[in-house]
């Protein structure tokens, strides 16, 4: 199956084309840029070098987030419009998954996928290797929550911890103190997603309708809770942008 791999979910934005197990073409970038315009020429530049057609695509896997509000939402538009008009099968997966399939396969230790977001706190997940062919998988959903909270839970655990992100080295200090020498730091080229990992991970899923696919942010935008906050009175029964 001829698959596209789309993660624009923060600074990075990776391309790849796949064919089956094969992988046809692969663009990351890691220059801040804005990827509402760079997005779409970079797909139709793999495309054509691969000497495909657009109709060729059969497939389309995005990572649906969290990470950054307009990186998120500017993938899965891409993604759905691309589904749609293609006629094309539609998967999203989360973007910590997708950052979680840069971890070593080191058995017993556990991959903890890291973005930042804001005052002390960071998206997270907890992710381990599965010895029975299914890559990595989740051991518990992802998560807004503190750094330190979650390097307190991490501590807890039985065997060594994988921090992978480009945001991990902003918190790396407060796991290390709490992990000690369980915690494993890895090389730098690990902490980019890659969009062909996304479409691995995503090949056994099950595609999601267009129309009705959604991204994943575990947390309102900063406008939206700084409205809530403010209008506590309508805390309950939709958020601000239904009440305006």
């Amino acid at each position: 199956m001829k698959t596209l791999g789309i993660d624009t979910s923060n600074q990075v934005m990776s391309v790849a084309l796949t064919d089956g197990t094969e992988l046809v073409m692969e663009k990351t970038v890691n220059i801040k840029r804005n990827h509402s315009i760079q997005l779409m020429p970079a797909v139709e530049e793999l495309v054509s070098e691969a000497g495909w057609k657009p109709r060729d695509i059969e497939r389309v896997v995005v990572a649906k987030g969290p990470g950054s509000y307009t990186g998120v939402r500017i993938g899965v538009t891409v993604a759905k419009t691309l589904a749609y008009s293609l006629n094309a099968e539609l998967v999203g997966l989360s973007s910590l998954h997708v950052l979680a399939g840069n971890g070593e396969r080191i058995p017993g230790s556990f991959v903890v996928p890291v973005f930042d977001a804001r005052r002390g706190n960071i998206y997270t997940g907890l992710y381990r290797y599965e010895d029975a062919g299914f890559g990595v998988v989740a051991v518990e959903n992802d998560t807004h929550i503190s750094a330190e909270k979650w390097a307190d839970y991490l501590s807890t655990l039985e065997g060594t911890v994988q921090l992978v992100g480009q945001d991990a080295a902003r918190h790396f200090e407060t796991f290390k103190s709490k992990l000690g020498d369980h915690l494993i730091a890895l090389p730098s080229s690990r902490h980019y997603p890659r969009a062909s990992i996304a479409i691995e991970l995503g090949q056994n899923l099950e595609p999601e309708p267009a129309h009705l696919f959604e991204p994943e942010y575990l947390k309102r935008a900063e406008a939206e809770q700084n409205w809530m906050d403010a209008h506590p009175e309508h805390a309950q029964g939709g958020g601000w942008i239904e009440k305006l």
